[in-house]
Order: C-alpha cells, then sequence, then structure tokens
C-alpha cells in the first residue's frame, strides 16, 4: 500500500477511527460518520448518563479532515469502486472497509410502533448513540419512573446509571437471571443484590408484552390514565406491577404512560429503554452482494469475498463469531491496519474480557464484576470458588484438565490480571497449586 492508495472507511466509531490511526500516512483514508457528534468512545456512554463524565470526556481522536461528519454511506457500487452517499458524493476507493457497527434491537412490543410510521413514543429510548444518552439525561431526574427492558451487559449499565440519577428504576428481564451470558447463579444473585441496594426493582423470568400509551400532549385531546406509584416513590406503598385494562392508543403523537408485561400486568413508567442487545449492521454489505450470516463474513485478513473491501468491529464475523465488544473490534482494526501495510498479520480471533463498574449506595467504593470465557462447567471440568459473604466478593474459575476456560470475579478484583493472561495466552497450568495462586490477592502481582 502507498500514500496513493485511497481507503475509505465507512463508521467514525472505535474501530473506524483506530484503523485510519493505524494507517497515518500510510494512506489516504477517508472515514464517513454518520453521526454529527465528534467521535466518542461509547463504551463510556453509561457514564456519561449516570452523570459522572460530560460528554467531552468520551472524546476519541478526531484523524484531521480524513473524518467527514454527518455523512451517511447509501450505496456501494464495487464495479466503479465508489461508495454514494447521502449528500449526493461519492467517494472513490481502492480498499473499502466496513466498520457500521450494530443497532439496538428493537422487540416486537405491542404499541411501540402506530400503524402508520417507525417512530418511537415519546419517552421511549433506545441506548445505542450519544443522542441516545443525552436524550435519557436530559428525561431522568429524580422520582422519575423508568423501566429498562433487558438484563444483559446494556441493560445492567443502564440500569445502575438511571439509579445514580435519582429515578425509580424497574428492570424487566425475560431469562431467569441477569447478564446470564456472562454469569452463573451465584454471580448473577449478588450482582442482583447490588443493584437492589440501589433501589432497583428487578423482575427476572418477565416478558414484556407491549407499551401502553396516551396521547401526547399537543397530540389529539384524550383521556390519559393517572399512574400509580411503584413501591418505594412518594405516597402509599403498593406492589410494583397492578392489573389494568388494555389501551388503544390514538392516531399522532403518542407518550408511553407504561409496559405491559405478559401475564397482564403493568409497570407504570414515565420512560421506557429498551437494552436488548444489538444487531449488526449489514444493510450495505447486503445490497452490495457480499456474504451476510450473523455479520459480514471475513476471513483471517478480514475480508469478504471481495478482496477489496473488509469489515472489522460489531459488523464483522469471523470465523463463525460476532463479538459486539469494543476489545474484539479494536484488535480486528490493528491486524487490519497491519495487513494493509504490507504485514502478514492474521487476526485469530479475541478472548474478551467483561468489566463492570457498579456504584454502591453506601460503603467504602464501587463494585466491580469481571467475566471471561465460560463460567459453566462441563461434566468432568474442576470448579474452585472462592467467596466472602461479610465482603460480599465471590471468584470462580473453571478448569479443564489443565487449563483455565472461564472464570467470575464480583467485589474483588485484584487477580483479574494474572487470570486474564493465562486464560488469553491458554497457558498450560502445570503446577497443582496453580490455580489457587490465581484466586488469591498476590495472584495479580
Amino acid at each position: 500500500m502507498t500514500s496513493e492508495q485511497r481507503v475509505v472507511v465507512i463508521g467514525g466509531g472505535l474501530a473506524g477511527l483506530r484503523l485510519a490511526a493505524r494507517l497515518g500516512s500510510g494512506a489516504a483514508v477517508t472515514v464517513l460518520g454518520e453521526e454529527t457528534h465528534a467521535p466518542y468512545n461509547r463504551v463510556l456512554l453509561a457514564e456519561v448518563l449516570a452523570g459522572r463524565y460530560a460528554p467531552e470526556v468520551t472524546a476519541l481522536p478526531e484523524p484531521g479532515p480524513a473524518l467527514r461528519r454527518g455523512v451517511r454511506a447509501v450505496r456501494i457500487d464495487r464495479a466503479d469502486r465508489t461508495v454514494h452517499c447521502d449528500d449526493g458524493s461519492g467517494e472513490r476507493y481502492d480498499t473499502l472497509v466496513l466498520a457500521t457497527g450494530s443497532n439496538p434491537v428493537l422487540p416486537p412490543l405491542r404499541g411501540l410502533f402506530a400503524p402508520d410510521g417507525r417512530e418511537l413514543p415519546e419517552g421511549v429510548h433506545a441506548f445505542r448513540t450519544m443522542d441516545d444518552c443525552l436524550a435519557l439525561a436530559a428525561a431522568v431526574g429524580p422520582g422519575v419512573r423508568a423501566v429498562v427492558i433487558g438484563g444483559g451487559l446494556l441493560g445492567v449499565s443502564a440500569t445502575r446509571a438511571l439509579a445514580a440519577r435519582g429515578a425509580q428504576v424497574v428492570l424487566a428481564q425475560q431469562a431467569e437471571r441477569l447478564m446470564e451470558r456472562q454469569l452463573d447463579a451465584d454471580a448473577s444473585a449478588l450482582l442482583r443484590d447490588h443493584l437492589t441496594a440501589l433501589g432497583v426493582e428487578i423482575h427476572t423470568e418477565c416478558r414484556v408484552r407491549g407499551l401502553i400509551t396516551t396521547p401526547a400532549p399537543g397530540g389529539p385531546a384524550g383521556p390519559r390514565r393517572d399512574s400509580s406509584p411503584l413501591s418505594g416513590s412518594d405516597g402509599p406503598a403498593r406492589p410494583p406491577a397492578h392489573r389494568v385494562p388494555g389501551r388503544t392508543p390514538g392516531p399522532g403523537p403518542r407518550r408511553v404512560t407504561g409496559v405491559e408485561l405478559a401475564d397482564g400486568y403493568r409497570l407504570d413508567a414515565d420512560v421506557v429503554v429498551l437494552a436488548c442487545g444489538v444487531r449488526p449492521r449489514v444493510g450495505l454489505a447486503q445490497a452490495a452482494g457480499l456474504e451476510v450470516r450473523k455479520g459480514v463474513v471475513v476471513d483471517g485478513r478480514l475480508r469478504t469475498g471481495d478482496p477489496r473491501v473488509h469489515a472489522i468491529g460489531d459488523c464483522a464475523e469471523h470465523d463463525g463469531r460476532v463479538y459486539g465488544l469494543a476489545g474484539p473490534a479494536l484488535e480486528q482494526a490493528d491486524a487490519l491496519a497491519a495487513v494493509l501495510l504490507g504485514g502478514d498479520a492474521e487476526y485469530g480471533g479475541t478472548r474478551a474480557l467483561t468489566r463492570l463498574t457498579l456504584p454502591t449506595a453506601d460503603g467504602p467504593g464501587p463494585f466491580d464484576l469481571a467475566a471471561f470465557g465460560d463460567p459453566t462447567p462441563l461434566p468432568g471440568d474442576d470448579v474452585l470458588r472462592l467467596a466472602d459473604a461479610t465482603r460480599r466478593t465471590y471468584r470462580k474459575v473453571v478448569l479443564r484438565g489443565d487449563r483455565l476456560v472461564g472464570g467470575v470475579l464480583l467485589g474483588e478484583l485484584s487477580t483479574v490480571g494474572a487470570l486474564a493472561r493465562t486464560w488469553e495466552g491458554d497457558e498450560f497450568l502445570t503446577a497443582p497449586h496453580d490455580p489457587f495462586h490465581l484466586l488469591t490477592d498476590d495472584g495479580g502481582h
């Protein structure tokens, strides 16, 4: 690759900007960023929502004139090697990189969309972009009733941020426990206890069927049902959900007033947050005739079936896996930069560590969580646990033969560095005391 080679990157998030920075002056790079905001670190949005960080703290370095903000790619012409944009412009490329990220999953809830449109009711928010974050921050304050739908990593992050702003938060999770993909039952129970200590009401094995809406102020007139207070709010205590007849919203703008559960009960809500996961953005790739399964299919050199087109980050599927996490996106960007600069690098996959910090209602500091690999043992696996009920800490690792295959740590992360290095390196545990050493405080040093 030479400085005359034109590289067009569709997507101005972590992966796209990391690639542009790594390529430096090695190519003529143009990044198409759909958002008008300055580039930001999406991982820190929950901290902005919680009020711990100002939006500018999340800023990422801009690649100067290489970034075109507020420009959306609408079509890829692979024959002409041109990306067509919504402002009528076209960007010619020698190499095209798809870093289009992912969209929030919008569940099939009754009342989510009006029959004649795709606008969400007032008070209903996804939690994916800076605009989502700022809109939620403006809508939420002390006493506001918020229902978060989804108890995975995204839902837990949104829940604790809303609680930090003083909202009365109810978390509705369809699965039997919180963060079921990362945590075992014991760790999930501890997480639930910590969220409950923040004043959060948690409903697991709870399926949301629909939204209850009323005409928004300024829309067509219509009766509005007064929402009853949730347990813990001002007014007499009552169960957090109560049965009400269904409501059919009228035409025009609508505002959410509650969430209807599958068992017929209702959770009152001023704000509803949809935190049901994300889905790779693959529309451009599909329309261009590239292979798409769960994501845009790429090989070890992060190439699609068209050798001039690559994909990285949330939209990419490598070896049958879509990660949807920041760590793998950055590793893919680094690997692709090495490939494009003429190296022999090849991406072999990422062993991703999940970390989350939760504030505590009282006590000396935050509650930290880390999970990696598969914390669910198979027959024949060895499991080591250290739990301290007084300190509310929990550590567990799963061993398969002489290898570490997964683990969970809550409340105390002093050993996470040693555990992560052992797991990421797929190292042999040659001495019988190794696992115990990794779980003790001196294992991180």
